[in-house]
């Protein structure tokens, strides 16, 4: 290690054992204590030893670190050796006996929720049936059990087991692999369910119908060491296939996706000016990434780390602490050329941190010295490095997640499909959900925010009724329920209302006594006539916002917050007691449509980002934005692909190479278009130099010709 290289870190052992502080000490180039494992060399670890010595002494440094970490290695376990075998799966008696009562436990509970559902006392989760919350019951009970049978196996390892080191320090393997080779399997489920398809009313005809064990619907007891039984082998097959399946599918779709990116993209480069522009000089960004800092060259997104600069120079500062009021003067003095944020951020970590005026003034330095260096150079080809920064995680990401917010209180489509309607622009998302926050008044207490959702939630008539019955000589009866009518806030008056309806084809009677209302068309109407009729009376609308399917009031950090399924932002603004400043929905469209495009912009970087982050993908903010300034540059939303920005290029080329070639080429030579060969594609199909990178700059040589030269002398 480099010699003045002072650093701290914790060991994924460390973590794993349950150690205290950080245990890995690096003091002036020599290793005082702690473990070095995957936190510290692995890929693609956040902060570890290896991407401090890249990132602050270069790649020469790093190589020679890694080249003889190998060789200490090689040589060490070639004198020592490390294997794993059947021998280091096996559990005592006394291990295994825990595991088969914590699932026989598990068991146990599952027929008990199966009885109290029977009873009708099982407790409901609001906005679910009966079935369904009983289904999530012992779903997450199974869950728990399994858990629970890994985490016995586990303990009963010692700290020298082969699977356990693997699995600690971050060379392969996890614990929950651990415990599906050594305990139990656990819940095999397709498309986010358990087993249930197959026969009438049960998966396999070796089950009862309806039968209330978890075994009928694939939960496996077994465990990898001492195999499965014919049907846990059945069901595993089952899950196992659905994953194939969803790989094949994964790959074509995410590949499409990433082509129509990258055709999005392809010419934007970073200028001399460090704008972002289009060959034709169209402005996309003032500042690449809004501070001009490239991602590659970045700490994890940030221009320079400055809490570790100050943690490594605390290792080996010495001398008489600073004041606040000479570290303000010091920052002031040297950073006045640097950003607010970064600023504000070099204040802050040098006043907390208590360090001396040197070490304050050589941590300015280098941190001056890093962001110069992490600047982004003009010709950088960034449109296409954001393309494939967004297009390969979108490989890893999983199809078919239909992910249950909490509690299954509404359903949200996440990962790859999610990432695709979000650059497609679709006017409707497939899942459109809203967070309405409410004012002062109403957010304190669950009445009053139970009344605004009741403003909010679309009520029609036959949400009202009990049940409705059609006298085919032209009358129609509606029962109405009290419980219903409570439930939505309204009363009878606001049903005969809406069916009173302005033009007279029918007579409505109210008979309060029997809560029935009687509807009589004259003439004796056809059958269709009638229905038709009595579909349109029942979808009637009786109060509240069209699109709002279904409300939960969910309790978020001491205030009540109304989470609906189905968005409509534009009325929903207009209802008493939200607080309309902090009101979202995931339909970027509507937010272009109700708040304009500025505000899409920041909706549309948030939903791709939340996506990304919740499958615990990392993808730097800077290409997130870049996208999201593209698609929203023309003042209106745009999609990628060939109905927006791949569509519209200027180039006759570009647009006929990219999807619909004849039509294209067809249209231009009718219309006379003039191809400039300005952007990538087009330069690339004649064979020119494509202009982005060193392809922009264009060099000249005035050569002085030997005759001019004798005339002159002449």
């Amino acid at each position: 290690m480099p010699k003045d290289f002072n650093f701290v870190i914790t060991s994924k052992w460390n973590k794993a054992s349950k150690g205290e502080g950080k245990d890995v000490v690096i003091k002036n180039g020599e290793l005082i204590s702690g473990v070095i494992d995957k936190a510290s060399i692995g890929a693609e670890e956040p902060d570890s030893v290896l991407h401090r010595i890249v990132k602050d002494y270069g790649n020469e440094a790093a190589k020679r670190f890694l080249d003889s970490i190998l060789i200490v290695l090689k040589t060490y376990i070639t004198h020592n050796g490390f294997s794993y075998g059947y021998s280091d799966l096996w559990l005592s008696d006394d291990t295994r006996n825990e595991i088969s009562s914590v699932i026989l436990k598990a068991y146990e509970k599952v027929y008990e929720l199966k009885k109290q559902h029977d009873d009708e006392t099982l407790p409901l989760t609001r906005g679910l049936s009966p079935a369904e919350a009983l289904e999530l019951y012992v779903v997450n009970e199974l869950s728990r059990a399994r858990d629970r049978a890994g985490k016995t196996a586990d303990r009963a390892f010692p700290d020298d087991n082969s699977g356990v080191i693997m699995a600690s320090t971050g060379a392969r393997g996890s614990t929950l692999n651990i415990g599906q080779m050594t305990a139990a399997l656990g819940q095999q489920s397709i498309r986010g369910r358990r087993i249930t398809k197959g026969y009438r009313d049960r998966s396999l005809p070796h089950f009862k119908r309806n039968d209330a064990n978890p075994d009928s619907k694939g939960f496996v007891k077994s465990n990898y060491r001492d195999g499965l039984s014919p049907l846990e082998f059945f069901f595993h097959a089952m899950g196992g296939r659905e994953g194939l399946v969803d790989t094949a599918v994964r790959t074509q779709q995410s590949g499409y996706m990433q082509r129509r990116l990258i055709n999005a993209l392809e010419h934007m480069k970073i200028e001399y000016d460090q704008t972002v522009r289009d060959p034709h000089g169209n402005i996309i960004q003032f500042v690449y990434g809004e501070d001009g800092i490239d991602p590659a060259k970045s700490d994890h997104g940030e221009a320079v780390n400055i809490s570790r600069l100050i943690e490594g120079e605390l290792l080996v500062d010495e001398g008489k602490k600073t004041t606040e009021k000479e570290i303000s003067e010091i920052v002031n003095k040297h950073a006045k050329n640097l950003n607010q944020r970064l600023r504000e951020k070099l204040l802050l970590a040098l006043s907390q941190n208590k360090i001396s005026r040197d070490g304050a003034n050589k941590v300015i330095k280098k941190t001056l010295d890093l962001i110069n260096r992490a600047m982004v150079e003009p010709g950088e080809a960034v449109g296409v490095v954001t393309a494939q920064s967004i297009g390969e995680p979108g490989t890893q990401m999983t199809l078919r997640t239909f992910h249950f917010a909490g509690v299954k209180e509404r359903n949200v489509t996440l990962g790859l499909p999610r990432l695709i309607e979000l650059v497609d622009a679709r006017k409707k998302p497939v899942t459109p959900t809203m967070d309405v926050y409410l004012d002062e008044e109403h957010r304190v207490s669950r009445e009053k925010a139970l009344n605004v959702a009741r403003e909010i939630i679309f009520t029609k008539v036959a949400d009202l009724i009990e049940r409705s019955e059609t006298d085919y000589s032209g009358v129609l009866t509606f029962h109405i329920s009290d419980s219903k009518l409570s439930e939505r806030g309204c009363s009878i008056e606001d049903i005969m209302e809406v069916l009173k309806g302005p033009k007279k084809k029918y007579d409505v009677t109210l008979q309060e006594a029997k809560k029935i209302i009687k509807i009589s068309i004259a003439g004796e109407p056809d059958a269709q006539t009638l229905l038709t009729m009595k579909n349109k009376l029942l979808n009637a609308r009786v109060k509240g916002v069209q699109d709002i399917e279904r409300v939960t009031i969910v309790k978020q950090n001491e205030e009540w917050v109304i989470q609906t399924s189905g968005s409509n932002l534009s009325k929903i603004i207009a209802i008493d007691g939200i607080d309309t400043s902090r009101i979202t929905t995931n339909n970027v469209y509507e937010v272009w449509q109700t708040l304009g495009i500025e505000a899409a912009r920041n909706a549309l970087i948030k939903e791709v980002t939340n996506t990304l982050e919740e499958q615990g993908l990392e993808v730097d903010m800077r290409h997130i934005m870049l996208v999201a300034d593209l698609m929203t540059s023309k003042g209106h939303l745009q999609q990628i692909g060939r109905h927006g920005i791949a569509g519209t290029k200027t180039s006759v080329l570009a647009r006929a190479a990219f999807e619909i070639t004849v039509p294209t080429i067809a249209r231009a030579s009718l219309e006379g278009q003039i191809e400039s060969l300005k952007g990538v594609t087009e330069n690339v199909i004649v064979g020119a130099t494509v202009p982005i990178g060193t392809g922009m700059v264009e060099l000249y040589m005035s050569v002085k010709d030997e005759n001019e030269k004798s005339r002159k002398n002449n």
